[in-house]
């Protein structure tokens, strides 16, 4: 997934996509610990669109605390 479609979400989408991603990660590790696939170029797409969604939503989440203070 592209950060320009990430950041089009609103933060109720993103904890959704996150939780969806975690949970593909998470079926995916079972998988391969199971012997039934093989696929380690999926497991590192996951994690990088966890990253990108968990960075998006730390920058909403800091651009918010900053104009609240001032």
């Amino acid at each position: 997934m592209k950060a320009d479609k990430i950041r089009n979400l609103t933060p109720e989408e993103l904890q959704h996509q996150e939780r969806d991603l975690a949970d593909q990660l998470f079926k995916l590790k079972f998988q391969l610990n199971m012997g039934q696939t093989e696929s380690l170029k999926k497991m590192r797409g996951l994690r990088k669109d966890i990253a990108r969604v968990k960075t998006i939503a730390r920058e909403r989440g800091s651009a918010a605390g900053t104009t609240e203070k001032k």
